[in-house]
């Protein structure tokens, strides 16, 4: 038999007292009508908030749920041999539903990849947070009760994500003891045990650097039924949430708000280090750009292209859709160039799709008036260009003296005339504003002579791709624009897989150390680089990229 409902959060309480008073003032006839009428408006509204909220909340995804209720209907009530209960699981575990969808678009955007939970009890939410985890991500749960982790277990087991949970038991404090030892870092904490030690598990993270910077600790039931902030209060539990409260809410490491969720849920952020919130700690600390970044910005966020506008030439398919993903997730918009309209408008659809901004525009950059117009369609649209990518070319195999004029101007049309006229026509733009980079695509080609394929307009062209970026690299800097290129080795895309390339690629391979081609994902990270503010100092440069084959 179920047991009844017993009130666990202050909106629960609140919900009691008014149907107490609700039943009081029905059975007194003096109580004006009014009163009455106030008092259902108020039942009303606090009785159904938990519902609606529970009703709006993303739908948790059916195993889990399903894991969850099988883990139940069978382990309701856990025993001792002796018939005395060892626990009951309360009904804010079922109901509960809300707290874990928090939890887990906590993990999302925080995009943590390693959580630490200090109190696993039934395992619902270690297992909420895992499913928002990548498929490498890990969590690791404390938990005193070893009956508890054999509870969860099965749930774990079951589930696809199960696989990222480790759980630890004993005391919690040991398993932080080892974690720091070993020295572990985690980007989210939750806390949801003992109430006493929240204060000195909070403590031991902070002090031994268990919580990354911007890492986030969660906090369960620190309202703890209204009892934290009811002066007459008594309470234990209360008392020490209470203190937990106001130490973290003075601790200048970090930032926090409580959110009235349930029994409520403290969300805690570690900030980065200023003087002036450790005034004592000052004199110890060179406090320069490599310890506070430059301009306040860590590296990886020196990195983000936000607010930036990008351009990507060849992006239909290949290395120039590779970048273009690249760019957007880095937070930059970006617009898809291609010959082939259809090709730009599937890549900036797939964009969209990863919510970032794009535009698809059709141009053959051989011509002098697409390329203007696809400059003009950009700024047009988006007000300027800070980033151009210019990626688009072309390869034809003959042997040397069976090379034509046609294959010959063909070739250096696209890759090296072409190039000259991206660079030129946003060169401008940029110059203007005093801010750019430019990122040439050349090739392992301008530095080696491919063989066994006979390629000589291709291998000239991407050379000179080379000695047209050194130029402008140099010529531009002191006018605030950056002019690099990237130079990659054999890539696998979809025009290595034509027919006439096909049996060079075992050979292809043998001339590689890495021993295998290139990918295009290979080359992101590249092209992130140079078109960021953290590759501000490099220009002219030719970053090659090609598993060691050039040393060959």
């Amino acid at each position: 038999m179920q047991a009844a409902k017993v009130s666990d959060t202050p909106v629960e309480f609140v919900v009691e007292y008014l149907l107490k008073a609700k039943e009081i003032a029905e059975n007194n006839a003096n109580v004006p009508a009014e009163l009455r009428d106030n008092l259902q408006k108020a039942l009303d509204i606090t009785s159904g908030l938990d519902g609606y909220l529970e009703q709006m909340s993303s739908q948790e995804s059916e195993p889990l749920a399903e894991l969850y209720r099988k883990s139940i209907s069978h382990d309701w009530n856990k025993v001792h041999e002796d018939g005395k209960t060892l626990f009951r699981l309360p009904v804010t575990c079922i109901t509960g539903q809300v707290e874990g969808q928090v939890l887990k678009m906590l993990v999302h955007m925080s995009k943590a990849k390693r959580i630490l939970e200090i109190g696993m009890f039934t395992g619902y939410g270690a297992l909420s947070m895992a499913e928002a985890l990548p498929e490498n991500g890990q969590l690791i749960a404390c938990e005193l009760e070893p009956y508890l982790k054999d509870f969860a277990q099965p749930m774990f087991d079951k589930s696809p994500h199960g696989k990222k949970i480790t759980v630890k038991t004993g005391p919690a404090m040991d398993t932080l003891k080892e974690l720091a030892a070993t020295g572990e870092q985690f980007d989210m904490v939750f806390i949801d045990a003992d109430k006493p030690n929240y204060i000195n598990y909070y403590k031991f993270l902070l002090d031994h650097n268990l919580l990354r910077i911007d890492g986030v600790i969660c906090v369960d039931n620190t309202l703890f039924k209204g009892r934290v902030y009811l002066k007459d209060s008594a309470d234990d539990f209360g008392k020490a949430l209470r203190d937990f409260n106001q130490f973290v809410t003075n601790d200048p490491r970090v930032e926090q708000v409580i959110i009235p969720l349930r029994d409520g849920l403290t969300i805690i952020r570690r900030v980065p280090y200023t003087p002036q919130a450790n005034t004592q700690l000052k004199s110890t600390v060179t406090y320069d750009e490599v310890f506070r970044g430059v301009q306040g910005k860590q590296v990886l966020d020196r990195l983000r292209l936000d607010g930036k506008v990008a351009y990507v030439t060849g992006a239909g398919q290949g290395i120039g859709r590779a970048f273009a993903h690249a760019l957007g997730e880095a937070g930059a918009k970006v617009a898809i160039i291609d010959m082939d309209k259809g090709k730009a408008e599937n890549v900036a659809h797939e964009l969209t799709l990863k919510g970032i901004s794009s535009m698809a525009v059709a141009a053959d950059i051989s011509k002098p008036e697409d390329v203007q117009k696809m400059i003009d369609d950009i700024v047009s649209k988006w007000g300027t260009i800070h980033i151009a990518c210019n990626n688009a070319g072309i390869n034809k195999n003959s042997a040397s003296e069976d090379t034509s004029l046609e294959e010959w101007d063909q070739t250096f049309n696209v890759n090296l005339r072409g190039t000259f006229m991206c660079c030129q026509a946003a060169g401008r733009v940029m110059l203007k504003q005093g801010y750019g980079k430019i990122i040439n695509t050349a090739s392992m080609a301008s530095l080696i002579v491919p063989h066994p394929q006979k390629q000589l307009s291709y291998n000239t062209s991407k050379a000179g791709v080379v000695k047209l970026t050194q130029t402008l690299g140099t010529e531009w800097i002191d006018r605030g624009v950056r002019v690099n290129c990237v130079s990659p080795g054999i890539v696998d895309t979809p025009l290595i897989h034509s027919e006439s390339l096909e049996p060079l690629v075992q050979r292809w391979l043998s001339d590689i150390p890495a021993g295998r081609l290139a990918q295009v994902t290979d080359l992101q990270a590249a092209v992130v680089y140079l078109a960021s503010d953290a590759s501000d100092y490099m220009t002219g440069h030719n970053l090659v990229i090609e598993g060691g084959q050039s040393l060959w």
